[in-house]
């Protein structure tokens, strides 16, 4: 058996034309659904990149626990699991967050792996040359970020140096070489269509416009404050590397075609999460509320075992459930701490895994939904506490945890999926300011666009239930009932 995970990062259902988008271009992803299964109700768990990757590796909840993070001593990984089962593990990426600290120990887990350098703020090449910055880089707060990006970009003038189109043609190269082989799991991914939306020109002559502003293709993150003319750029520049994220997909479907790969080949195309141009006065992500244009996820799968295609499934599904997926297909022995299901039967039958799914972000909303209702619950005091980190690797997203943050290091008892040990009990971090937005409910059937809260106590109620149990299964720490003014 071999499994070829495609992941794109920040990809956007709404984008997509298997998802109803009728004005981006983006043939490959119709041709996928046409191959495959494709699911309504997909949604995120843990945010942000890392969070998300931690799911994907250990099938459960992370943001009760924890922010942004590598992989802890206790956790289940399934690409690791997989590896110890026979399965040949290659992770090829160009996705940089896996080498800062905070990300450090996810790519170890795999048998082999691959690193495309550039993306983003990626602090790659050395070019200490005087030049001249573009005026629009003056008045960022991640000024560094930003002209690291800009001298990046100088070393990309052709298509074939970005790092999506470096990290695909390593993909193709290691399906030419192991296509006719068994037992192997690849797992392709991509940062794009992630900011800064840096596409090659071929893609963004597919949106011709008239636009004379600043440069203008990585957004704050912040509420908008910029011209409507300036937005409609942004969405459109958006717009052209969903474009080429769709032709390097259709190279993966190519090879399939070519190495007669369906017939004994699991592909799951997915993402992390999705990506705010605008919509609710907002852009990107993490600072407001999970709006479904964040939370509700493109997925893709192909199962040769049920062989079913071209068919919808509305059974609520999260990223937790791609590692139990993974596992069963190979036959592998999936952990009891894992709380994901394996798909295999969603994708046959549609047979659904779950009536409610959490997600959310260490120190903001927890949310929920049943695949029709979406609840936000917000902290219920303005200074957002009680909130701990736990862990036993203490490490934000590009640096250890600082002496100050350890200096009152406390034992919390273990977890229910910590196999016995102690962690780490550290004063939390906090994104943003979750209580100022307050509590939200959302009907997603007759209010697609979240544009419209409900205010409807008996919905509530059962949203509510449907959390506490949840938090429950989860082990979530008592505090985060406090913290939300919630019943242990």
């Amino acid at each position: 058996m071999k499994a070829i995970m495609v992941m794109f990062d920040s990809l956007n259902r709404r984008m997509l034309e298997p998802y109803g988008c009728d004005w981006v271009k983006t043939p490959n992803f119709a041709r996928l659904a046409e191959r495959s299964v494709t699911f309504e109700r997909s949604y995120v768990g843990s945010m942000p990149c890392m969070p998300a990757r931690r799911e994907l590796h250990t099938g459960r909840y992370n943001f009760l626990h924890r922010g942004w993070g590598p992989i802890e001593p206790y956790d289940d990984s399934m690409p690791e699991i997989l590896k110890k089962h026979g399965v040949h593990t290659h992770l090829i990426t160009d996705h940089y967050h896996y080498w800062e600290d905070g990300g450090a120990t996810y790519h170890n887990r795999y048998s082999t792996f691959e690193t495309v350098r550039g993306q983003e703020g990626d602090f790659w090449k050395a070019d200490l040359r005087p030049r001249e910055f573009p005026d629009f880089l003056t008045n960022r707060p991640d000024l560094t970020m930003m002209k690291q990006d800009w001298i990046n970009r100088s070393r990309m003038q052709d298509e074939a140096a970005m790092p999506q189109a470096q990290s695909f043609a390593l993909g193709e190269e290691f399906l030419r070489t192991n296509g006719g082989q068994d037992n192997w799991f690849l797992q392709l991914e991509t940062f794009d269509p992630h900011e800064p939306f840096f596409a090659s020109q071929r893609f963004k002559d597919l949106y011709p416009h008239a636009y004379d502003g600043p440069q203008f293709d990585w957004p704050n993150y912040s509420k908008v404050s910029e011209t409507p003319e300036q937005v409609q750029h942004m969405r459109l520049t958006n717009a052209a590397l969903h474009s080429m994220c769709d032709y390097y997909l259709g190279r993966v479907l190519d090879l399939m075609d070519e190495l007669d790969l369906w017939k004994d080949t699991l592909l799951i195309v997915n993402t992390d999460h999705g990506f705010l141009l605008g919509e609710h006065d907002w852009w990107a992500k993490i600072a407001q509320p999970f709006y479904d244009e964040v939370a509700h996820t493109p997925l893709f799968i192909w199962d040769p075992r049920s062989a079913k295609q071209g068919e919808r499934r509305n059974s609520l599904v999260q990223t937790m459930d791609l590692a139990p997926t993974l596992l069963d297909f190979f036959g592998a022995p999936i952990p009891a701490d894992m709380q994901g299901q394996s798909l295999a039967a969603t994708v046959a039958s549609d047979t659904p895994v779950r009536e409610a799914a959490l997600f959310g972000v260490h120190g903001g909303h927890i949310n929920v939904t049943d695949g029709r209702y979406v609840y936000m619950r917000a902290p219920v005091h303005p200074d957002n506490g009680p909130l701990y980190d736990y862990t036993l690797m203490p490490t934000h997203m590009r640096a250890p945890f600082d002496v100050a943050e350890l200096q009152d290091i406390q034992l919390a008892e273990p977890f229910t999926f910590t196999k016995g040990c102690r962690t780490m009990k550290l004063p939390g971090r906090q994104w943003l300011n979750a209580h100022e937005f307050g509590t939200l409910l959302f009907d997603n059937d007759t209010d697609p666009k979240q544009e419209h809260p409900l205010d409807d106590p008996a919905i509530e109620a059962q949203m509510i239930a449907h959390m506490t149990r949840l938090m429950q299964a989860g082990d979530a720490p008592l505090e985060q009932y406090e913290r939300m003014g919630l019943q242990h």
